[in-house]
């Protein structure tokens, strides 16, 4: 993810003069594309190209996605909540899984879904300070 790129003009929303006019945290928090989850307030996105040559597996999910979706687009992102640190081991990963709203855990080609998991979900957000 070392590209900065202009997210494309026909995936761009334009801002109202209402929204133009919020500050900080309110502003930040308007959408200013159909990919809001990757757009930045200057309509940049940090991008990340896959090959099917150097990882298969991921093109394809991509790819399958887009089949699905139309969109393709992923985001990809640091596997941590707030404050925790960045999820490092198979067993953090599960932890993070059951302490979080996350409804599917995809590690390797294990695919697990919370409604199926007979461990005990509990919130552990509050063990870790807010930066």
């Amino acid at each position: 993810m070392l590209i900065v790129a202009q997210v494309n003009k026909d995936r761009q929303l334009e801002m109202s003069e209402e929204q133009n006019s919020l500050f900080g945290i309110d502003k930040l928090n308007v959408p200013r594309s159909q990919i809001p989850a990757v757009t930045h307030v200057d309509y940049s996105a940090r991008i990340q190209t896959v090959h099917r040559e150097t990882n298969p597996r991921y093109h394809d999910l991509i790819t399958a996605f887009k089949e699905r979706t139309g969109c393709p687009v992923v985001v990809n992102t640091s596997f941590n909540i707030r404050g925790e640190p960045i999820v490092c081991t198979p067993e953090e990963a599960f932890r993070c899984f059951m302490g979080t709203d996350i409804e599917y855990l995809v590690a390797g080609r294990c695919f697990l879904s919370k409604d199926k998991q007979t461990a005990e979900a509990r919130d552990y957000k509050d063990e870790f300070d807010l930066d």
